[in-house]
């Protein structure tokens, strides 16, 4: 528990997290099928029109969307490799 509160933690400083993403990307040590996967969701969840809770329901219509985008972080900060989750002090 203490592990996820730490990552969300780290997700929440976009300063550092953004680094991570480039690191991430530009790494040969994840495979290419880990990289385009979270991509492909992202960009279909913003081009399909349907959504979990619609957004004009303000706070609660923005929350799904949090959601999601920090359950595909917390997937990515899992699988990177250890050389690049030691690099940001996420092991």
């Amino acid at each position: 528990m203490r592990k996820l509160f730490n990552r969300f933690r780290f997700m929440m400083k976009i300063k550092r997290f953004i680094p991570f993403l480039r690191d991430y990307y530009l790494s040969a040590e994840v495979p290419v099928k880990q990289k385009v996967i979270p991509l492909l969701l992202v960009v279909a969840y913003i081009f399909i029109p349907i959504d979990i809770i619609p957004d004009f329901l303000s706070v609660f219509g923005i929350l799904d969307d949090l959601t999601l985008l920090t359950f595909l972080l917390q997937r990515m900060v899992r699988i990177a490799p250890p050389s690049i989750k030691e690099k940001y002090e996420l092991i």
